[in-house]
């Protein structure tokens, strides 16, 4: 009796700890795999990449009619986390195009977080899909300026000037500035398109993201 009782209790224990090991957003990159497996990907499609203002973006699609679009959005993800899971956001895909949105929760979770270590862990990432897809198009959609952030658009806004020099030097690569259109007409930003979290977009905000990107999508 003991000894079936210790197994159990080394197989608890051992349970408890491999759970525990699971990395952040480990469950929503199985639910990709989980997906992927019972609906292959289209190839060819537009491959959406990032955070939260993707994962909430759900009916992506049918803001762009004629376009087929994998969105691989998940949880509030920072760059650190797509460069961890590289291998499982990009290797079972076959894209024209990839856009990223992600960044802004890099700072959310440092605050004292230089704009520079973003930066330096967007190229990173940038390299990783160059090195899976030499000639693909590859947009980053600016870090946009949230309510709820203000205190850190000024890291966030020095990140996306880098970002736009950094991929104006790259082929077949365009920085996508969605900053302007979510001002109103004395270039405050638009609360009326925010959530009640003031982080994430309404439907109208999502709607003015979709016609600066259109013209961007292949």
């Amino acid at each position: 009796m003991k000894k079936i009782l210790s197994a159990f209790l080394l197989l608890t224990i051992a349970l408890f700890f491999s759970q525990e090991k699971k990395p952040m957003f480990w469950q929503d990159i199985q639910n990709f795999k989980k997906i992927d497996k019972e609906t292959p990907p289209p190839k060819d499609a537009i491959l959406l990449i990032g955070s939260s203002s993707f994962t909430k973006w759900t009916d992506v699609a049918s803001y762009f009619p004629g376009k087929t679009i994998i969105n691989r959005g998940f949880g509030g993800s920072r760059l650190t986390d797509l460069n961890d899971y590289a291998g499982d956001l990009l290797d079972p895909y076959q894209p024209k195009q990839i856009i990223i949105y992600c960044g802004d929760n890099d700072f959310a979770d440092n605050h004292e977080l230089k704009a520079d270590v973003v930066v330096d862990r967007y190229k990173t990432f940038y390299q990783k899909i160059r090195k899976r897809f030499p000639d693909i198009e590859v947009d980053f959609i600016s870090i946009k300026y949230s309510p709820s952030r203000e205190m850190l658009w000024p890291q966030m806004k020095e990140t996306n000037k880098k970002i736009k020099a950094f991929m104006k030097k790259q082929k077949h690569a365009k920085y996508i500035d969605i900053t302007k259109a979510m001002e109103d007409s004395n270039g405050h930003v638009r609360k009326d398109i925010f959530v009640q979290d003031m982080l994430h977009l309404t439907p109208e905000g999502y709607q003015i993201w979709a016609k600066v990107m259109a013209p961007y999508m292949k």
